[in-house]
C-alpha cells in the first residue's frame, strides 16, 4: 500500500500490517488502526504483546496437528484419558475445533489437515497431512473416522481423496461423513451448535 502522507507515519505502518491480512481491505485497515489509536495506550500494549508472543508460545501438535501451547507435548484433546482415541474427527483447520468442542457431544480425537485440496490456490494432497493421519489410524488402532470437512467442492474432493487413499493403503477403518443440517458453503467454524450438533449425530457411513 502506498504511503498516506497526510497521515503520521507509525499510523500508515499500522494499516500497512493490518492490511496484509487476509480479507482485510484498506478501509478495514485504516478502521482497524484508528480503532487501535483512538483505544487506551494500556490496550494496545497488550494487542502488541499479544502478537509478540505468538509464534513464540503456539505451536502444532505433532500427532494431531492441532494448535496447542509452546509449553505442552501434544494437545490435551487427545492426552485426555477420557478422549476416544479410536474416533477420529478429521477437519480442514484448528478452529472447526472450537465449533465441534462447543457441542459439548463429541468425546473422540481430532486431526487437522492444515487446509483442503484446492488446485486454483496451489494446494494439493502433498500439503495435507494424509500420510500422518494413515499412520496415526494403525497406531491408535481406530475404529471409526469423521470426515468433518466443510460442505464445500474442495471439502468433498478432499474427503473423498482420503477416503481413496486410506483403500489404497488398505487400512480397513469405519468412515462416516457428517450429515444434515450443514448447508453447502457454510464454513464448519460458523455453524451454529444446534444444527453441528445434528449433523455429528446423524452422520452417515461412507
Amino acid at each position: 500500500m502506498s504511503e498516506n502522507k497526510v497521515l503520521p507515519r507509525a499510523l500508515n505502518d499500522l494499516i500497512d500490517a493490518f492490511s496484509g491480512l487476509p480479507g482485510v481491505g484498506a478501509k478495514t485497515a485504516e478502521r482497524y488502526a484508528l480503532a487501535t489509536l483512538k483505544s487506551s495506550k494500556h490496550r494496545a500494549e497488550n494487542l502488541s504483546q499479544a502478537l509478540a508472543n505468538l509464534h513464540s508460545r503456539v505451536k502444532k501438535c505433532p500427532i494431531t496437528f492441532a494448535l496447542i501451547d509452546s509449553s505442552l507435548s501434544v494437545s490435551p484433546l487427545y492426552s485426555d484419558p477420557d478422549r476416544n482415541k479410536k474416533q477420529i474427527a478429521i477437519v480442514e483447520d484448528p478452529f472447526d475445533l472450537v465449533a465441534i468442542e462447543a457441542t459439548n457431544i463429541y468425546k473422540g480425537t481430532y486431526h487437522v489437515l492444515g487446509g483442503v485440496i484446492s488446485p486454483i490456490d496451489g494446494v494439493g494432497p502433498d500439503e495435507l497431512h494424509i500420510p500422518e493421519l494413515i499412520s496415526r489410524i494403525q497406531h491408535d488402532a481406530a475404529e471409526e473416522i469423521i470426515l468433518a470437512t466443510n460442505a464445500s467442492v474442495e471439502g468433498e474432493s478432499t474427503a473423498l481423496y482420503i477416503q481413496k487413499s486410506l483403500e489404497d493403503a488398505g487400512v480397513s477403518v469405519k468412515i462416516t461423513r457428517l450429515a444434515r443440517g450443514l448447508p453447502i458453503g457454510v464454513d464448519l467454524e460458523y455453524a451454529d451448535q444446534i444444527t453441528l450438533s445434528h449433523a455429528l449425530n446423524g452422520r452417515r457411513e461412507l
